[in-house]
């Protein structure tokens, strides 16, 4: 695929105004508090919990203190895990790929506790709770 000129030049600008809303200059990983903290150009810090962040949540603090801030200032890169985290998503509160967020969305409904939820479940529990499951031949 051939690209043009102007389309160089306008992906440029792009990237330009991409880094204007905020780029990295640093990141480090919090021990203490099980968080990478990244410092933006414009001197705002942001501190994420690495279980939020696809590919860090189970990860060994000496790897997740190895970041390296890609040459843009746009990504995370842990080189010991082989994750990357696009900084203006992580401004966002974008903490991975749609599928890997709409399963923890699932995930964190599914242990939602609700009146109607406790209700169904004392009913249940007067019919004599779930059926034993039966062996089939």
């Amino acid at each position: 695929m051939a690209i043009t000129e102007q389309q160089f030049e306008e992906a440029q600008a792009r990237a330009a105004a991409t880094r204007q809303a905020g780029h990295a200059v640093a990141a480090r990983y919090d021990r203490k508090h099980g968080r990478v903290v990244v410092s933006l150009h414009n001197g705002v810090e942001l501190a994420v919990p690495v279980e939020l962040v696809e590919g860090l949540a189970d990860a060994a603090p000496d790897d997740l203190a190895d970041i390296e801030v890609t040459p843009a200032g746009l990504g995370l890169h842990w080189p010991k895990l082989d994750a990357d985290v696009y900084v203006p998503a992580l401004m966002q509160g974008v903490f991975g790929s749609r599928r890997w967020m709409a399963a923890q969305l699932g995930a964190t409904g599914g242990k939602a506790t609700s009146k109607a939820k406790a209700d169904a479940a004392r009913a249940n529990g007067r019919k004599g709770g779930r059926p034993p499951k039966t062996a089939t031949a």
